[in-house]
């Protein structure tokens, strides 16, 4: 009886002994590589905003009481004016004066992105100066309908401004006084080609050239001074 005793024991310890190794193996085992060709679970997606965004405003008055104020802040930071003394150049000098730089060129940097929201081009009522044969703005729906049917240009000319934008910062950044005519031009031409292809896309060559032809015919048709 206590031969059979001693073997039971040692037959159940060996057991036990056994089945703890194979979990210990188990656990320490690396997943096995999924099959060749199958694709790896891609992770969650990180959330691109913290919360819902609504428009307050038309893109019209969007850029007419933010975008266009921060934009002179680039614009005035230098110039010529006539003075007493000859022509004199406007440059920043004071680190006030670079600050106000900075404002505008992150202001604008940001504020450009909200153009990225879909909101009405127009408050209610206004048409734009749309109406008529020679009509040299797009209405709001025109302009609407353009976005839309190529959404591509739209952006890409957010991201122009936007550039722009980062370009006066970096100048501000390094105060280089000579780059930064280079950025008021580069601004100028940013917010012209987009007004050119969606506010008054009618103002071109043939444009000037009427209104040439009717200041002449106008002044044709005025009084002789004497």
């Amino acid at each position: 009886m206590e031969i059979v005793r001693v073997i039971r024991a040692v037959t159940t310890c060996a057991g036990a002994v056994l089945c703890i190794a194979v979990t210990l193996i188990g656990c320490s085992r690396s997943p096995s590589p999924p099959p060749p060709g199958a694709r790896a679970a891609a992770p969650p997606p990180d959330a691109a905003l913290w919360g819902d965004v609504k428009p307050v405003v038309s893109v019209k008055e969007l850029m007419k009481y933010m975008l266009d104020p921060v934009a002179d802040n680039i614009f005035n930071a230098v110039g010529t004016t006539l003075t007493r003394q000859g022509m004199v150049d406007i440059v920043p000098k004071t680190d006030e004066d670079w600050d106000r730089i900075r404002i505008g060129a992150v202001s604008l940097a940001e504020g450009a992105y909200l153009l990225k929201i879909r909101r009405p081009f127009t408050p209610p009522g206004d048409e734009n100066n749309s109406s008529g044969p020679d009509a040299v703005e797009l209405s709001p729906a025109q302009i609407t309908a353009k976005v839309e049917r190529d959404p591509v240009e739209w952006n890409a000319r957010i991201e122009a401004l936007r550039n722009v934008a980062l370009e006066a910062l970096d100048v501000a950044r390094r105060k280089d006084v000579a780059e930064l005519w280079d950025v008021g031009e580069n601004l100028d031409q940013a917010c012209e080609a987009c007004h050119r292809s969606y506010w008054y896309p009618g103002e071109g060559v043939e444009f000037y050239r009427k209104l040439g032809k009717r200041l002449e015919e106008f002044r044709a048709q005025s009084p002789q001074k004497r």
